[in-house]
């Protein structure tokens, strides 16, 4: 064993290259890629202990909710690559995260390699030469209160997941989850569209004019009616979402709106009164994990998913300080920075006198100790990285350093002033008119940056920002002014805006549900499921939503209720304390208090008492005039039960997928119904199988298929084995209609060509990979393997030859709606394959390929100074080092949690 050598384990590759530069050569820095361990699925447990006391959820309910842990199968060839280095090495330092997550890593490291050299936990917040150098020098021990945290929540979406989910999988659709976070933020996004669908709209009126004073070096100003014979005139905000006005204000229709234009033409208006006041705005507080999804969803149209991912590869690159924190404070040092750079790019005057100092807002904040800020103790401003970063790290960056550095700026500073003008209408009523205007005096943080706002659904009722921020004319109480372009304006309110990823970000963090380091995840999955999509930035709950909600509220109603939810966060923050014990906490959440209360009870009592569950009435939604939306197995449907088809069963229809549940109204849903097609429309007989040819309306729209003869099953079969002989049985051929058909017109020969789809065009004559071409959801394509290529239009799928489709694939691959970069440089043919080197602009930086292997340039390598040599030297690297052929899995290496003293 070489003498001094040093193992430091981190959990990213990137992460690993980065303090690797930073470290001597007496450090070997290795990234374990994550978790190497985990709860197991009890599928996976060894046949032993399936009928034990883990063989439920790989946690021992009975014995101290003890974990049992496995190695992930991905993960044994990269355990054993550390061990091997751990024997060459005097000491390990475990340099993950910082965090709950990052501790739990270091936890699991250790119990795994089981080192007998030092052992030092080395943390940082920001991954600079500084910042790793101070790491080395100020070691500590494992926090085993942190590991505590991670595990205990980690055991309890075990349980909640496990014990919920089956009961969605029975009543609902297989496949379904359940989760501590993620079903009370599907709840908020159902409740919103709820209310979406309840609303009824008001109408309302309201006059607006253009006004000056008598002096014509004075701007004129709009101003919108306010009060009619002094009773302030209604607004969006005075009115229920039942389209109820709730207060003592008048509503004006249009014809009294009309009718108070036309008495108020050649009125006589005059100041009643004026206000001025001064106007102070401050900046916003540098950026936490919640706000930062929040900014970057406004201002980036960035996900929180995507957000996420480039700042961890800031992070990880060393641009930017951790990325998962609650906390909005920063450093003495990074205070220093701040200020000093708004004083050199702005001015001295831009910067005040004192730091700003600001402290978090958030239930229970915790992570990491420092909000999200440039990192190091100079920051390198935006030009500065412009040609390391590209696309959305650059972006991200930019957003980062602006927020950070205005944070330390002065506040803007102007004035406000308010004015009231009336005048009395011919027919005696008497009209007063409101206006206000803003003016900035002096910008001071608003020169580097100006937080975004989520959309409000009042924003009819203020005025335009460009009016807000005009300048009023100078006037006095009693001066005369004109009037002109009086105009009646009609307005209806609106319904409460649909949540964004911003939006649930921020109001999962104000109800202090959940952690803001998963938020993204939590968004993530409850998308996958199926539960969420998106139309632009708002979040639209499918049907599968209400009826998974539904059965929560009605059945778990404590699990989705959002206090509760807020109170387990809390309690599991104090575990993580030391206040509370984890063991008596779970026991409680699962076993009960054993009062034998409802109120008492526990979550096994709760699913084990829940008796019988309706689940037709459970995924049924009334919409109205007697119709109701089911959520079945391949989609939602309408159901009319007064109109009986000729078959005497209910008129059906499907209900199409980009209809948002607040746009189906009892009016859309008898259009839908009264539109379907009685029963399938039969185009006729396929002549080559025999089978009968129909065309259908369905979820995604209408499609022909054939109709196949029921399967004949051995009724003496267990229901598992019915199951998987139906599953085995021939599955119907069926195809989309083309957007130029209809079901009204398509014929037995076009639905024919549909269903020979996918076409063979031919053999690639270089690879041998047969080419097809094939219609898909997103539109005609070529497939050739698992490189796939748009085509131009859906009826190119029947004529594209095998001299086009090679044309196709022999120009550069492009993304849906983008269109292919040019290679910044040619660097030659490589040796190895013979093909082309070019030097690329990608997503994640600069690269070099050769169309088969890709590999990043060094940060100290650009596009104009890298040579032949070191890119065929690059790409003969990466191949090298590409991973090896798996072998035959060996035994799963298993472990029960128990505490690991750390060695110093």
């Amino acid at each position: 064993m070489s003498a001094g050598r040093k193992l430091v384990i981190v959990e990213s590759p990137a992460k690993a290259r980065t303090i690797a530069g930073y470290l001597g050569d007496d450090f070997d820095v290795e990234a374990s890629v994550g978790h190497i361990r985990d709860l197991p699925q009890p599928s996976e447990l060894p046949a032993d202990m399936k009928k034990g006391p883990f063989g439920k959820f790989a946690v021992d309910v009975d014995n101290g909710f003890t974990p049992y842990y496995v190695v992930d199968s991905d993960k044994k060839k990269k355990v054993a690559e550390l061990k091997k280095l751990l024997k060459e090495s005097d000491e390990l330092y475990l340099a993950t995260d910082e965090d709950r997550e990052g501790e739990a890593i270091a936890w699991h490291l250790l119990s795994e390699l089981k080192p007998k050299v030092p052992v030092k936990r080395m943390v940082f917040h920001e991954i600079t030469r500084e910042a790793i150098t101070r790491a080395l020098e100020n070691t500590r021990e494992l926090d085993d209160r942190l590991v505590d945290a991670q595990e205990t929540r980690r055991i309890l979406d075990r349980l909640y997941g496990y014990e919920v989910s089956p009961v969605l999988w029975r009543k609902v659709r297989q496949g379904l989850s359940a989760g501590r976070v993620q079903s009370v933020a599907t709840r908020l996004v159902v409740e919103r569209e709820r209310e979406r669908m309840a609303f009824v709209a008001a109408d309302y009126w309201d006059v607006t004019g253009t006004f000056a004073v008598a002096d014509d070096g004075e701007p004129a100003f709009s101003a919108r009616l306010s009060a009619l014979d002094g009773v302030r005139v209604a607004s969006g905000r005075d009115f229920t979402d039942r389209g109820v006005l709730k207060s003592e204000a008048v509503q004006l229709d249009e014809a009294a709106a009309t009718s108070l234009v036309a008495a108020l033409d050649g009125a006589g208006f005059e100041v009643r009164s004026l206000e001025t006041k001064p106007y102070t705005r401050r900046p916003a507080a540098p950026f936490t994990t919640s706000t930062l999804q929040q900014e970057a969803s406004r201002k980036l149209r960035m996900s929180s998913r995507q957000t996420m991912r480039t700042a961890q590869s800031l992070y990880e690159n060393g641009y930017i300080t951790y990325m998962r924190t609650d906390s909005p404070v920063l450093s003495s040092q990074a205070i220093s920075a701040a200020r000093r750079q708004a004083a050199e790019l702005y001015g001295a005057e831009y910067v005040p006198d004192a730091p700003r100092v600001y402290t978090s807002k958030a239930k229970g904040a915790q992570e990491a100790h420092e909000a999200i800020r440039p990192a190091g103790d100079h920051f390198r401003t935006p030009a500065q990285v412009a040609r390391e970063l590209s696309g959305d790290q650059f972006r991200l960056y930019e957003l980062i350093w602006k927020r950070t550095v205005a944070s330390q700026m002065g506040d803007a500073r102007g004035q406000t002033a308010s004015v009231r003008l009336g005048a009395v209408a011919s027919d005696g009523r008497d009209a007063v008119f409101s206006a206000s205007g803003t003016v900035i005096t002096f910008r001071g943080f608003l020169a580097a940056y100006e937080e975004g706002r989520d959309v409000s659904r009042y924003d009819d009722d203020a005025a335009p920002a460009d009016e807000k921020d005009a300048r009023l004319p100078k006037m006095e109480q009693g001066d005369p002014l004109t009037g002109r372009d009086l105009a009646a304006d009609g307005h209806r309110t609106s319904p409460p805006p649909r949540f964004t990823e911003a939006s649930l970000v921020k109001a999962l963090e104000e109800r202090g549900i959940g952690r803001p380091s998963t938020y993204a995840a939590t968004i993530s999955v409850i998308q996958d499921r199926g539960y969420v999509t998106n139309r632009g930035q708002a979040l639209v709950p499918s049907w599968l939503a209400f009826a998974v909600t539904r059965l929560l509220e009605e059945n778990f109603d404590w699990l989705v209720d959002y206090d509760f939810t807020a109170e387990m966060e809390q309690d599991l923050d104090a575990i993580a304390a030391g206040d509370k014990d984890r063991v008596a906490w779970l026991t409680r959440f699962y076993f009960g208090d054993g009062s034998g209360s409802t109120e008492g009870e526990g979550l096994r009592d709760l699913v084990a008492n829940l008796g019988e569950i309706d689940a037709r009435e459970v995924n049924s939604i009334p919409i109205g005039d007697g119709i109701t939306l089911r959520v079945g197995r391949y989609g939602p449907y309408l159901e009319d039960p007064s109109v009986l088809g000729e078959d005497g069963n209910p008129r059906r229809a499907s209900v199409p997928e980009d209809l948002a549940p607040d746009e189906l109204t009892p009016a859309k849903a008898r259009e839908l119904i009264e539109s379907e097609p009685e029963g399938d429309k039969v185009l006729g007989t396929d002549p080559t199988t025999g089978t009968t040819i129909v065309a259908k309306n369905g979820r995604y729209g209408p499609y022909v298929t054939e109709l196949l003869p029921e399967p004949e099953i051995d009724p003496s079969l267990s229901a598992a084995a019915k199951k998987k002989a139906l599953a085995a049985a021939p599955k119907p051929r069926t195809a989309s209609l083309f957007s130029t058909m209809s079901l009204d017109t398509v014929t037995i020969e076009d639905a024919l060509k549909l269903l020979s789809l996918p076409r063979v065009v031919g053999v690639d004559p270089e690879s041998g990979a047969q080419i097809t071409a094939q219609n898909g959801r997103y539109g005609p394509y070529l497939k050739k393997g698992t490189d796939s290529r748009t085509l131009a239009s859906e009826e190119a799928l029947f004529s594209t030859t095998l001299e086009e489709a090679l044309a196709i694939y022999a120009q550069p691959k492009r993304g849906r709606g983008a269109t292919a970069t040019p290679p910044l440089r040619e660097l030659g043919d490589d040796p190895t394959s013979g093909k082309p080197i070019v030097v690329k602009d990608g997503r994640f930086g600069l690269y070099v390929t050769d169309g088969v292997t890709n590999r990043t340039l060094p940060r100290d390598v650009t596009a104009e100074s890298i040579t032949a040599e070191q890119a065929i030297q690059l790409l003969a690297d990466k191949r090298a080092s590409a991973p090896a052929k798996k072998k035959a899995p060996a035994r799963r290496t298993t472990t029960t949690r128990k505490k690991a003293a750390t060695k110093s």
